[in-house]
């Protein structure tokens, strides 16, 4: 009876493992029925019938990566190069991933290695070291379409390497070499231009600038000049005003002298005389007195030497 019992709890024991599945995050597991699709245990903890129901296959969800075979591909211009390419895939769809294809991975390179082939024989050796991009596009949109039915998204498509022959290697950095030269050259060439335009263009400024210095200075020349002799006329004619008052003032001051002294003719004529003196005084000065005048000049006299006893 006891041995009973614990075969039955053996059993029990083996039929509760059996029927309790644990998934991990990011995983799902396909539960097939006697050989029929039965549901999608998802993670956590699930239950399924023991011996009646099996694990068909455990997927990922998680986003994946697949190196693809280095591949041999020729052209446009008959050039055979080496490309290498990785894919960023995911799952989206367990059920198609698992039933619709027998290896995902395997459709994937080959739908791949295809649409490389095609891509790349439309462009030459150039085209392909500078549309990456393109190409990267084109095989990730076709790869996207071609797995779409298989529950599968092609999130990227990335070439590694091309990796053209060792001539056409040796070839192109022949042509790198030469065409970094002929740029060194034209550069150097551009930069010995740039730098005698410069030095023309200074010269040229240099010879304004100069030219309006010394246009400057002739005009500030000529203004000092100019101010000078204005200033110099200007001294000059306040001098003519200053000797015009004094002799003004000094004739005003004689004639005022004079009016109060209250001169009679005898004394006014010998003032006459006096200036008559002082006009025959000079080497160039001749004066000439008509005979008529003579009498009166004798009466002057002689009434001036009477005047000068009178005042002695």
């Amino acid at each position: 009876m006891e041995w009973f019992f614990i075969i039955l709890l053996v059993i029990v024991i083996v039929v509760a493992f059996c029927s309790i599945k644990v998934v991990r995050q990011s995983e799902v597991r396909i539960i097939e029925r006697f050989g029929k699709y039965n549901k999608t245990a998802d993670a956590g903890l699930n239950f399924i019938l023991p011996f009646v129901d099996t694990v068909r296959a455990v997927v990922s969800l998680k986003q994946q990566t697949m190196d693809v075979t280095p591949q041999s591909v020729i052209t446009k211009d008959n050039v055979t190069i080496t490309i290498d390419t990785v894919v960023f895939y995911q799952i989206i769809d367990p059920v198609k991933a698992v039933y619709e294809i027998e290896s995902l991975q395997k459709g994937i390179a080959y739908i791949a290695i295809t649409t490389i082939r095609d891509i790349v024989g439309k462009m030459d050796l150039d085209s392909t070291f500078s549309s990456r991009e393109q190409i990267n596009s084109q095989l990730r949109q076709i790869l996207d379409e071609a797995t779409d039915r298989w529950g599968c998204k092609v999130e990227r498509v990335e070439i590694k390497d091309i990796k053209p022959p060792a001539d056409v290697r040796d070839a192109m950095e022949k042509q790198m070499n030469a065409e970094r030269n002929k740029r060194a050259i034209i550069l150097e060439s551009e930069g010995k231009r740039q730098s005698d335009i410069t030095l023309a263009e200074g010269k040229k400024q240099a010879t304004i600038l100069e030219a309006e210095a010394e246009r400057e200075s002739s005009i500030r020349r000529a203004q000092g000049i100019r101010e000078s002799k204005i200033l110099e006329a200007e001294g000059n004619a306040e001098a003519i005003k200053k000797v015009a008052e004094a002799k003004a003032q000094e004739i005003s001051l004689v004639y005022n002298a004079i009016m109060n002294s209250k001169p009679d003719d005898k004394l006014v004529a010998l003032k006459s005389l006096e200036s008559l003196e002082k006009i025959s005084n000079g080497p160039a000065n001749k004066v000439f007195i008509p005979f008529e005048a003579t009498k009166a000049l004798s009466a002057l006299g002689t009434a001036s030497e009477m005047f000068k006893q009178d005042k002695k």
